[in-house]
């Protein structure tokens, strides 16, 4: 079994049945276990680590508890592993720059076999997309942060424009895996994508996970500052060019990060997005809303509710000074369509050049792919007018 009872990770846990004792077995790991598999002869396990947001394999005699070599295993990230009852082989999958869930098999030898390859279309060599990897940072108290950096192929020369994209939940996390569309901005246009995983995030332990809960809101936004701070080091990045953007709870960090560091990014692209806190807890559907008040503070409770209003990107929509791009779904359950018409009316209001784009017929995110296709062709657009030309 797995718990995290014993300290900050999910770890794998042993139960004896007849006297009811646990015994710790991946304790010395700091990293949560997101599955595991026994051999039918319950002589090995495979047991899956999420490490800094890639999955990887580690073997364990499941007798002595002790670990195992691990064979070398293709590059990405594992999606599940699990033993064959009858072949004593395990399946698994892996997800990286040339495909997502593509089958391997591993056999009793330690053999790896390749059963399916990621379908390209013509004309499109995915061998060549670069592969992400872990970077870090220290934020402004000295936490250590990590991304995943995926960099444009070596054709482009000199400093690349970097994309920040921050992801959702807040409690989701930046995993390894294939990039889809993103592909087109990495090797097409030539940027540099980052994704953050900043305090908040799942997968670095419960503390890490609490960071940001009521009144340490934006310590996760300075988590972006440190991150720009980072790139102004790095010899291949221009840190004159950088574009923010993310969607649902990444949409508010985009915002937010628009008004705390408006200097320092080119513009910003905010999908379904929370603009005010107090707005968003009221008019989100009655069946989540206790649930998101747990994360974000109760506006119910007067110092809480003057925080929220405090540090809402709606109520600093005057410092957002660079291009915006606003993408909501009319019929938005989670985040309705209201917090991204009062962000975009406020920051016209002063002057800053903001796309619209609703469409009437989606809801948190764009699902059709004739909606999909065409923001994602406005994406690119934005791009090349707010980042690429100057």
């Amino acid at each position: 079994m797995t718990s995290d009872r014993y300290g900050e990770f999910r770890e794998l846990l042993r139960l004896d049945l007849a006297s009811g004792e646990l015994k710790r077995v991946t304790g010395d790991v700091p990293w949560d276990v997101n599955g595991v598999s026994a051999t039918e002869d319950g002589k090995r396990l495979a047991v899956q680590f999420n490490v800094e947001g890639r999955d990887e394999l580690r073997f364990y005699n499941a007798v002595s508890l002790k670990t195992l070599p691990t064979p070398k295993l293709p590059d990405g990230s594992v999606g599940a592993a699990r033993y064959d009852r009858k072949r004593n082989e395990l399946a698994f999958s892996i997800s990286n720059a040339q495909g997502p869930s593509q089958i391997y098999t591993l056999g009793a030898k330690d053999e790896v076999q390749a059963w399916t390859q990621a379908y390209t279309p013509p004309g499109v060599d995915t061998s060549k997309f670069s592969e992400q990897q872990i970077v870090r940072w220290n934020s402004f108290d000295g936490l250590p942060i990590s991304g995943l950096l995926t960099l444009p192929p070596k054709s482009f020369t000199g400093k690349r424009p970097v994309i920040i994209s921050i992801h959702g939940g807040p409690e989701g996390q930046a995993t390894v895996g294939f990039l889809a569309r993103n592909n087109y901005f990495i090797n097409e246009l030539g940027m540099a994508l980052i994704q953050p995983n900043v305090r908040g995030s799942s997968g670095f332990g419960k503390s890490f996970l609490a960071l940001d809960n009521g009144f340490k809101r934006e310590d996760s936004v300075k988590d972006i500052g440190a991150l720009l701070d980072w790139i102004a080091t790095q010899p291949n990045l221009d840190a004159s060019k950088v574009l923010v953007m993310g969607g649902s709870y990444g949409g508010y960090m985009t915002l937010a990060v628009s008004t705390h560091y408006a200097e320092r990014i080119a513009s910003a692209i905010d999908v379904v997005g929370i603009s005010h806190f107090v707005t968003f807890l009221q008019n989100t559907e009655s069946y989540r809303r206790d649930l998101r008040r747990v994360e974000y503070g109760d506006e119910r409770d007067p110092a809480m509710r003057e925080h929220l209003e405090k540090i809402s990107p709606l109520t600093n929509a005057a410092k957002i000074k660079k291009p915006l791009f606003v993408v909501q779904g009319k019929n938005d359950p989670r985040v309705p369509y209201t917090e991204a018409e009062q962000i975009v009316a406020k920051v016209r209001e002063g002057g800053t050049p903001v796309w619209y784009l609703r469409a009437e017929n989606e809801g948190h995110g764009f699902a059709r792919k004739e909606n999909a296709d065409f923001q994602f062709y406005a994406t690119i657009l934005f791009m090349q007018q707010t980042l690429l030309q100057k």
